[in-house]
């Protein structure tokens, strides 16, 4: 009926916008999940078990790190280098893909924390030449710097759908390269092959158990349609200037430490902070007291902070996007100054 149709046109439509933006020759290896945590699940699940190892970077999130940790045996290499460093985490990357042979790479395209971007094309070229699956995270990279499934050769790519993507929250996309064959989390009802009791073994079916969210999927068709239409590189100029402009005004202010790359280059919209003697909560809190939202703590990624050797104190983490403009960034400039 005709509701049906379109709920099923819209759920292909996005498909087909992120497997153009993303570099997926079939928009049928584009899987809806409900966050990118659903989907790197998928990914670790479907390449690693009991016993394997696996290398990851020093600024995994815990959607990465806590899914390691739940499986038995797993032996875990870290490539534990400061931030914005990214021809050391190539090097370390190297290193140990062609010394210890992982059964999986898994590595942040950028540090939801620092913003720092990594060197995942290095990694994927070194992945590629020893045929070693690549998982990429790439929740902060989606949407403002290029991802490229099939350039990169990665096994799987996960994203959420409501950063830099703009949709809503509760949608995400976790890309699946043609011969990743991924095992499903959720075992239900798909709208094909009902008879058998065994899971499609066809994508996006065999990972997408269940009634669809179809008005979330709609949302982030429609901020993918936004993205393309804005251009990621018009995006990325823009919150660029925006975190360097703060990024130096806060470095002149005293007690403030800022982690800002001294390169461009290396880092996307997210900036960091903190305040010697006061504690991340408190400063956060004053910010929001004056409609500054920031986020503070540790971010979900412990690891991250013990690279950058913020583990004891967290940051405060400042994000700017396509609708943030001069006069906010210098706002949030005037108010921390008015309480240091």
């Amino acid at each position: 009926y005709p509701a049906s149709r379109l709920a099923g046109e819209t759920a292909y439509l996005c498909r087909q916008e992120a497997a153009e933006l993303l570099g997926v020759p079939q928009p049928e290896n584009v899987v809806i999940t409900g966050s990118a945590t659903h989907g790197l699940n998928l990914a670790i699940r479907s390449l690693l078990g009991p016993g394997d190892r696996v290398v990851i970077s020093g600024y995994e999130h815990n959607a990465v790190t806590r899914p390691l940790h739940a499986i038995p045996g797993l032996s875990v290499t870290v490539i534990d280098t400061p931030p914005f460093r990214p021809d050391l985490a190539a090097e370390e990357f190297r290193r140990a893909i062609r010394q210890k042979r992982p059964r999986a790479v898994i590595c942040t395209h950028v540090s939801n924390v620092f913003g720092a971007v990594l060197p995942v094309e290095d990694i994927a070229r070194c992945c590629r030449e020893t045929d070693t699956p690549l998982i990429v995270d790439a929740s902060q990279s989606a949407g403002v710097l290029p991802v490229d499934l099939a350039g990169w050769g990665a096994a799987f790519v996960a994203m959420p759908g409501h950063k830099s993507l703009y949709g809503p929250q509760g949608t995400g996309i976790l890309l699946c390269a043609a011969d990743a064959n991924p095992t499903p989390l959720l075992y239900g009802g798909t709208g094909s092959q009902s008879r058998d009791q065994a899971m499609p073994d066809f994508l996006p079916d065999r990972l997408e158990a269940g009634t669809e969210n179809v008005p979330g999927v709609a949302g982030l068709l429609e901020g993918m349609r936004f993205v393309r239409q804005k251009g990621t590189g018009r995006i990325l100029r823009h919150e660029r200037q925006l975190t360097r402009w703060l990024g130096q005004t806060l470095r002149q202010m005293e007690r403030v430490e800022v982690f800002l790359a001294e390169d461009a280059a290396l880092q996307t919209g997210v900036l960091s902070f903190r305040v010697d003697g006061m504690d991340c909560e408190e400063v956060g809190q004053r910010l929001s007291q004056a409609g500054i939202a920031v986020r503070t703590g540790l971010h979900c990624a412990p690891f991250a902070h013990r690279s950058a050797g913020t583990l004891e104190t967290g940051t405060v983490r400042v994000s700017t996007s396509a609708f943030n403009n001069q006069r906010e960034v210098e706002q949030t400039a005037r108010v921390l100054r008015s309480f240091l």
